[in-house]
C-alpha cells in the first residue's frame, strides 16, 4: 500500500506537509511489513536540529535495528509519543497513528527532492 498523497525517501519514509506547515513523516508499510513486529523507538526531542538525509532515531524489531532517516532539514516540532510507549502502532497504522516527527522545515519547499508514490513503487517492487 502506496498513498498517492504523500511524498517518499529511498530509505523508505513517507512525508506529509501539514496544515500548519511541518512535515510530518514516519515510515512506510513496505518498511515495517520488512521490519517484523516493532518493540522499541528512539525519538530526538522537540527542538532538535535535523539535517535531510541524517539519521534522526531507530526503530527495533524482533528482527532487527534499523535507522530512522530524516526526509527533510529542520527542527522537531512534535514527535510521536505513543509510538514510544506503544511501538506496534507503527506495525498496525504507519501511515496513520504510528507517524513518528513533525518537523518545521528549513527549505519553503520541503518535499521537492522526494520521490512520488509511483516512483517509491518502482522502487519497492524493483528489488
Amino acid at each position: 500500500m502506496v498513498p498517492n498523497h504523500l511524498k517518499y525517501t529511498a530509505e523508505h519514509e513517507w512525508a506529509l506537509v501539514t496544515e500548519t506547515g511541518t512535515v510530518r513523516f514516519g515510515i512506510t508499510d513496505f518498511a515495517q511489513e520488512s521490519l517484523g513486529d516493532i518493540v522499541f523507538v528512539t525519538l530526538p526531542d522537540p527542538g532538535a536540529e535535523l539535517a535531510a538525509g541524517n539519521t534522526c532515531g531507530e526503530v527495533e524489531s524482533t528482527k532487527s535495528v534499523s535507522d530512522i532517516y530524516c526526509p527533510v532539514a529542520g527542527t522537531v516540532a512534535l514527535r510521536n509519543d505513543v509510538v514510544e510507549t506503544s511501538p506496534e502502532t507503527i506495525n498496525t497504522d504507519p501511515y496513520g497513528a504510528g507517524w513518528l516527527l513533525e518537523v518545521a522545515p528549513t527549505d519553503p519547499d520541503p518535499l521537492s527532492g522526494l520521490l512520488d508514490a509511483t516512483a517509491y513503487t518502482a522502487l519497492i517492487t524493483a528489488g
